[in-house]
């Protein structure tokens, strides 16, 4: 048997931009997803604290040390700037890996700005 575990979580984002003239996704700064322990072009799932509005797509990396949280194409229609997100990743794991997977979780302040690192990322 195998489970699907969370295993990166960016907490408390804020969104900076919305682009609907754009192929999709979410844009994240680089250093950002590698501190949560995300891949580019990973699958995630975004949930907006504003509106409630929970949606499945992939991160792409955006420039390094902007703090952008960019939702681009049909997704923009999901958010507003300055809306709190989270963003989550799952791993499929065996059950002797679910039992002790530790999420690597880092949760932002306002400005997008590491202000507390859980699990893996505990520093």
């Amino acid at each position: 048997m195998q489970k699907i575990m969370l295993s990166g979580k960016i907490h408390t984002a804020r969104l900076t931009a919305c682009l609907l003239d754009y192929e999709g996704s979410l844009e994240i700064d680089p250093e950002l997803l590698a501190e949560a322990g995300i891949l580019p072009y990973e699958k995630i799932l975004v949930v907006n604290r504003n509106n409630g509005e929970r949606l499945e797509t992939y991160a792409i990396p955006g420039e390094p040390g902007s703090k952008v949280f960019c939702l681009n194409g049909p997704a923009a229609h999901r958010g507003k700037v300055g809306d709190v997100v989270t963003i989550m990743a799952f791993s499929v794991c065996t059950l002797e890996e679910a039992a002790v997977i530790a999420p690597t979780v880092i949760v932002l302040n306002e400005k997008n700005e590491i202000v507390m690192r859980k699990g893996r990322a505990r520093r």
